[in-house]
C-alpha cells in the first residue's frame, strides 16, 4: 500500500512569486498575462492554447461545485493548485522555478480538494480510468492512492499517459509569512 504524501508542493516563477494564479485575474487581464508568456516562449506555459484560460476557468468551476457537494468550504472562487508530493517537471515549467513544501495539516482539510492527475486531464479525459472527472476529499484520495499508487512515482516521464502528479485545488489564502519554515 502507498502511503499519502505528508506534504503538497507549490511551484511558481521566482520573478512572479507565490501564490499566484492568472484564474484570479480578470478574463481580459488574464488573457493580456497569458499572451505575454506566449510571446516570450521560454516557458510550458507559453505553450497554451488561446482557450486555455476558458476551459481553465470551467474546470475549476467544476471541481469547486463537486467539492462543496461533498462538504468542501471553499474560501476563494478560484483555487491555488499545488501538487500532493514533489513533481520536478512542474519545477522545469519555470524559467527560474521554485519550490514550496508545506504540511498537509497545516490546511483546513475542508478547503482543500484533489484530482488524481492535473485538472485538465483529469477532469476532460474520457479514458475510462476510474478516477476521471471526480474531485476528491483528503480521505478520498488516500484510498485513489492506495490503490493507484503516485503518479510521480510511476510516471515521472509521462510515457504512461497525462497523470504526471496530484493536483491539489487550495481553496483558501495562503500567508507566504506562515510558511516561509517550510522553504
Amino acid at each position: 500500500m502507498t502511503l499519502l504524501p505528508k506534504f503538497i508542493y507549490h511551484y511558481y516563477e521566482a520573478e512572479v512569486g507565490p501564490f499566484k494564479t492568472l484564474s484570479d485575474l480578470s478574463e481580459e487581464h488574464s488573457e493580456n498575462e497569458l499572451e505575454k508568456i506566449r510571446r516570450n516562449g521560454e516557458t510550458f506555459a507559453s505553450k497554451r492554447s488561446e482557450d486555455y484560460m476558458t476551459i481553465r476557468r470551467e474546470l475549476e468551476q467544476r471541481v469547486r461545485t463537486l467539492f462543496i457537494e461533498k462538504g468542501g468550504k471553499p474560501l476563494r472562487e478560484t483555487p491555488i493548485s499545488m501538487t500532493l508530493g514533489p513533481c520536478q517537471w512542474i519545477k522545469e515549467w519555470y524559467k527560474d522555478g521554485q519550490e514550496l513544501k508545506i504540511p498537509i495539516e497545516f490546511f483546513d482539510h475542508k478547503t482543500i480538494s484533489f484530482t488524481y492527475g492535473d485538472i485538465f486531464p483529469a477532469m476532460r479525459y474520457n479514458d475510462k480510468k476510474p478516477y476521471r472527472k471526480k474531485v476528491y476529499t483528503l480521505e478520498e484520495i488516500k484510498e485513489v492512492v492506495s490503490i493507484n499508487g503516485i503518479p510521480q512515482e510511476w510516471n515521472k516521464d509521462g510515457k504512461n499517459g497525462p497523470d504526471r502528479y496530484i493536483e491539489v485545488q487550495v481553496w483558501c489564502d495562503v500567508d507566504i509569512n506562515n510558511i516561509s519554515v517550510f522553504k
